[in-house]
């Protein structure tokens, strides 16, 4: 007996996967709002240098405030007034003869910022005036956040192994929740930055944790729909996102409210199951039968349970070292598994780097960030429904390879093709990645291999930002790295091997024989 038939005999897929499921939700709306708060956080209003400190006297005060601004700051070729650059000193003779101003001597703000507060209250960069020189800065928040969830992924992963899902992800929980709190009352922007970088750090857990402990209690049957099922909680969070984000318009407001899912998740934490899978394959047979058995009253099987012994589920999963801990050296050690982290780690760059490099570029659709950010989100939800068909009928292996590879097309054809269309696939090739990676990998190294592909996923995000600094050197530079960057990864996911219903591996042993 397997545990694939035991797991049947309780009923894969009843009301303890859908409670389970459901409580999982909660934790994972934060996911989608702190991965994209940067987008409305950082944001750049419109600003012009404060000219209180040109103010020399009684004619400069009884002028108007558009003579003010004519007489101090510069126009720009468009018409509007200079973002970074002032007059030296008033230059009264352009309230007659506007038109000769290009060779005045000007300096930088001297006196700080007026910035445009009409849409957003309270940004990053109205707080400490990440602008003009310091404009690449809030870019960089942005890597800060994914080096930390880049970091944690790895750390998570291992400890989820080691430890168990359950009491992992509670860590998880916690951490997300102190210093997500902590980055809304930061007081000097590196101060923000170190605990941006603890948030992601902590958030990592939530997204990696969540979806194998969830894969791991359901049937071969309904993997795909769980699988799916628990992306679309993304999908619809980031259809929210762009609402919360419109009425709290105060950045610290903001990171504090998408962060307050967490502590209904800390509330409803008692209530999840650990993985059986995970207790069988480290020897805790007793409580995988406690668990097992609330399965199966929920699931109304109880007949099944009353017969089955502990002792019985310790030959449902065949580990040759019950005591052994299994770390990232164990991805390495062995031909197979060797193979199979390289190329995963490989695939999840591509993915992870795409995705986020269409994500956070809000501003380039060229329409309101609002809007923009709800278009993103609906243009997600197509992909995931047609994307339970391709995984069914077409299995993993050529649904990621070809989500992924259109991904790259969309990109390589934006002047012809709606950036939301390669936003559509790349959020496919998520959806199916993680699925794909969690089947991929043994029960005792499951958290271990999804950390490491997180890891380099990470990677990948935190690079997006700076590749698309490159547009202010040639606008088409982006979209080019990450088309190369899809095309690797469309490549590498051909060597995987497919898994549509086939079990689930247990062991290392079980990837190194031909299944």
């Amino acid at each position: 007996m397997k545990f694939e038939n035991v797991l049947a005999e309780v009923n894969g897929f009843g009301r303890f996967q859908i409670r389970t499921l459901l409580l999982l939700v909660i934790p994972r709306m934060t996911l989608p709002f702190h991965f994209l708060l940067n987008n409305f956080i950082s944001v750049i209003p419109s600003h012009r240098c404060n000219i209180s400190a040109l103010d020399d006297g009684e004619i400069f005060g009884n002028l108007s405030i558009e003579d003010k601004l004519v007489v101090s700051i510069p126009l720009q070729s468009d018409g509007s007034p200079s973002s970074c650059q002032m007059f030296a000193e008033p230059q009264y003779h352009l309230l007659y003869n506007s038109t000769n101003s290009t060779d005045l001597p000007t300096i930088s703000c001297q006196d700080g910022w007026v910035y445009d507060n009409s849409i957003f209250k309270s940004t990053l960069a109205t707080e400490w005036d990440l602008v003009c020189d310091k404009r690449s800065v809030n870019r960089v928040t942005a890597t800060i956040f994914f080096m930390g969830v880049m970091f944690g992924a790895a750390v998570f992963g291992y400890l989820s192994d080691r430890f168990g899902r359950k009491r992992t992800l509670l860590v998880s929980y916690i951490m997300t929740a102190i210093f997500g709190f902590a980055s809304a009352f930061s007081y000097n922007f590196n101060m923000f930055a170190v605990m941006r970088f603890f948030t992601g750090f902590g958030i990592s857990g939530v997204s990696i944790i969540t979806i194998v402990l969830c894969v791991e209690w359901v049937g071969i049957k309904h993997r795909t729909l769980v699988g799916v099922l628990m992306s679309l909680d993304w999908s619809f969070s980031t259809i929210l996102l762009p609402g919360v984000a419109y009425f709290v318009n105060d950045w610290r407001y903001l990171t504090a409210t998408v962060t307050s899912p967490l502590l209904l998740a800390i509330i409803c934490w008692r209530w999840l199951p650990e993985s059986a899978r995970w207790l069988i394959s480290t020897g805790k047979v007793n409580s995988a039968h406690f668990y097992l058995t609330k399965c199966a009253k929920l699931n109304r099987r109880e007949e099944f349970m009353a017969d089955l012994k502990p002792e019985i589920l310790s030959k449902v999963i065949l580990v040759e070292d019950e005591n052994r801990k299994y770390s990232y050296m164990d991805l390495v050690k062995t031909p197979r598994m060797r193979r199979l982290a390289l190329l995963t780690g490989i695939v999840w760059f591509g993915v992870a780097c795409v995705y986020y490099g269409i994500s956070l570029n809000v501003p380039g659709f060229g329409v309101d960030i609002y809007l923009t950010q709800f278009i993103y989100a609906i243009s997600e939800i197509p992909g995931k429904i047609f994307i339970i068909f391709f995984l069914n009928k077409l299995g993993r292996r050529w649904t990621q390879a070809g989500t992924l590879g259109f991904t790259g097309l969309c990109l390589f054809c934006n002047i012809f093709v709606p950036q939301t269309a390669g936003k559509m696939f790349a959020e496919a090739a998520f959806t199916t990645v993680f699925l794909y990676t969690t089947e991929l990998y043994p029960t005792v190294m499951r958290q271990n291999g999804l950390g490491f592909s997180s890891f380099a996923a990470r990677t990948g995000v935190s690079l997006s930002p700076l590749v698309m600094i490159l547009e202010d050197v040639r606008s088409y530079l982006p979209n080019i790295i990450f088309t190369l960057v899809a095309c690797i990864g469309t490549v590498s996911t051909s060597f995987l091997p497919e898994t549509l219903n086939v079990r689930l591996p247990e062991t290392i042993e079980d990837i190194e024989q031909t299944r």
